[in-house]
């Protein structure tokens, strides 16, 4: 049972990063992106197109977060011994961790609700300095589960880690843009790449998972404690699975243009 409850956990944290990776590099990337759409003719201001990255993210935002709240949920009642560890050596980059996150959101849900080009561009602004905060804090956690949670995670190593996680996820963050605004002749290329670059996402998180393996399953719960768990949880992760399968069926690029009944535009080369 140890082993079944590895393996999900496994599958939900590099779930959380093939998925809402994305959204944190798209973020990243916002006012880069708008501005190479801007020079590459796309019709609409800075803005427009600012507005225009947004919502293609928008659709997945929540449905991408339940993963990471499933990462919580399966951390803290299958392997409690670790909460303590992980939160106290962590504790800092936790709570950058968690600011970012609560920024990067503020940002999408404030953005929209006044008009004004002043107000958008302070909350883009506030995801795009988000997005960075969630990439990098995920990256030094990331460097210190490898390094067996060191005293100062914000040292050179942890820093770099943190510049390879976001390099990762900025990306994939394009390729998504890419896939999300492409027309229907460039869907099918659009969408390989974007598998390509999920699978890329995924590596900064394989390494420290294969590398704490040992200790996770030295600090389970007791068998009972799993057992229960096992009855009320695992029935829970087909649903999370169907919900993922049919929000990217609603709003993939191609179900989007035939309902609206258009052939679509060429994507821009800076993608």
């Amino acid at each position: 049972m140890e082993i079944i409850w590895l393996a999900v956990f496994a599958v939900l944290l590099a779930g959380y990063f093939a998925l809402e990776g994305f959204d944190i590099g798209l973020g990243m990337l916002l006012p880069v992106l708008a501005r190479a759409r801007e020079r590459a003719g796309e019709p609409g201001t800075r803005q427009d197109q600012r507005d225009h990255l947004v919502a293609a993210m928008a659709p997945f935002v929540l449905a991408n977060e339940v993963w990471l709240v499933a990462v919580a949920g399966t951390l803290f009642g299958v392997f409690p011994p670790l909460e303590g560890r992980v939160f106290g050596g962590l504790y800092p980059v936790v709570v950058l961790l968690v600011t970012s996150w609560i920024l990067r959101d503020a940002g999408l849900w404030f953005r929209r609700r006044m008009d004004g080009r002043a107000w958008r561009a302070f909350w883009d602004a506030v995801l795009c300095a988000g997005s960075w905060g969630l990439a990098l804090s995920w990256g030094v956690t990331l460097a210190s589960v490898l390094r067996g949670l060191p005293g100062q995670p914000f040292d050179v190593i942890g820093l770099l880690y943190g510049v390879v996680v976001a390099a990762v996820l900025a990306v994939h963050g394009r390729s998504f843009a890419a896939w999300r605004l492409s027309g229907p002749r460039e869907t099918g290329r659009t969408g390989r790449r974007l598998a390509l670059t999920a699978a890329l996402a995924v590596l900064p998180v394989a390494v420290p998972l294969a590398v704490a393996a040992p200790s996770l399953l030295g600090n389970t719960a007791s068998p009972a404690a799993l057992n229960v768990l096992s009855v009320m949880a695992l029935p829970v992760l087909p649903i999370l699975v169907v919900a993922q399968v049919w929000v990217w069926r609603t709003f993939s690029p191609g179900r989007e243009l035939r309902e609206r009944g258009r052939t679509g535009a060429r994507v821009p080369s800076f993608f």
